[in-house]
């Protein structure tokens, strides 16, 4: 299918204080799916750095998805979707909202996601929450969806090849 970078944002995880389940659970469920996970970060909780890094491997066109993990919630720091605001040139409001819509069907929390998906050239940035289980109802739902968007937004089909780092 096609290639694919995880950024867990994440102060703790970025400091070693905690192990970073989200950003393995998103590439195993990516690459379940067919997709080629070329490149993964931990990036902390600060909108300059979370903007740089979806800025610099969007730019980099070698990935046609970008997923985020975590920042999505209410906290002060959660800063992701203002990030992904910042760099994103046009908002695809449908994948954040059927996230939502799924994820209600679970717990009426989900309402309190603020997760964000647009696109910056040719790469589709989705984030999602920060917990595993969160994580796996949110891209469960929009996941069989997605490659079709991305080969509109390509204009080739879905095609794997690892790249040369």
């Amino acid at each position: 299918m096609f290639h694919a970078a995880v950024v867990t944002v994440s102060d703790r995880s970025f400091q070693g204080e905690r192990p970073d389940g989200g950003g393995p659970l998103v590439s195993a469920m990516l690459e379940g799916a067919g997709y080629c996970v070329v490149r993964t970060a931990i990036v902390p909780d600060e909108q300059p750095q979370i903007e740089a890094v979806l800025r610099e491997i969007a730019d980099a066109g070698q990935v046609q998805l970008l997923v985020t993990t975590g920042g999505t919630g209410f906290a002060p720091r959660d800063v992701t979707p203002e990030a992904t605001l910042a760099v994103c040139q046009r908002m695809t409001p449908g994948i954040p909202e059927a996230m939502r819509q799924a994820s209600m069907q679970v717990t009426n929390r989900a309402m309190l996601s603020r997760a964000q998906a647009g696109i910056r050239g040719g790469t589709l940035i989705v984030n999602l929450p920060g917990s595993p289980k969160a994580i796996r109802e949110n891209l469960e739902a929009v996941l069989p969806a997605l490659a079709h968007g991305l080969e509109m937004l390509s204009g080739q089909p879905a095609n794997c090849a690892k790249l040369d780092s």
